[in-house]
């Protein structure tokens, strides 16, 4: 059974300013707009959503995939990096965007860290359509800034 499509409509407010509406939902329209000069920066713009999806779907799936061994991972907080740079014919493209998710416990705390590690980037439905023209690199730390163990 396929998924059903996911339709989102937009409505100019002014200049570069849409509302976003989530159709089929009940959650509140977004505002985005583009940063000034161009825009009044009312809301985020389409490079900030971008980072936006990638860094969500990457922590929740990283979660759940924990969640799946019995873990509780304290509270994830989640730095998304984008780099913006002109191609080769000088427009602005995003080429690499890099995530950096910290856990809010030690590793030693975590059951199958391993097997989660090695799983969650795959169930993420966004980074795993976007890599196909943008680089994601994505680092996990714990509560105390060490990195994912190593698998064995």
């Amino acid at each position: 059974m396929a998924e059903a499509p996911i339709r989102i409509a937009l409505h100019q407010q002014a200049d570069y300013r849409f509302e976003a509406h989530f159709e089929g939902t009940e959650l509140d329209p977004l505002i985005t707009d583009e940063p000034p000069p161009l825009g009044g920066g009312a809301g985020p713009n389409p490079a900030r959503l971008l980072g936006t999806a990638v860094a969500n779907c990457l922590s929740a799936s990283l979660l759940f995939a924990l969640r799946k061994f019995g873990n509780e991972p304290g509270p994830v907080q989640t730095t998304c990096t984008l780099a913006p740079e002109r191609n080769a014919e000088g427009r602005w493209r995003i080429p690499r965007i890099d995530v950096e998710i910290q856990l809010g416990v030690p590793w030693s705390r975590l059951k199958h860290a391993d097997r989660a590690l090695a799983q969650f980037e795959d169930f993420c439905v966004v980074t795993q359509s976007v890599r196909g023209g943008i680089e994601v690199n994505v680092r996990v730390l714990d509560s105390t800034d060490a990195p994912a163990p190593a698998a064995g």
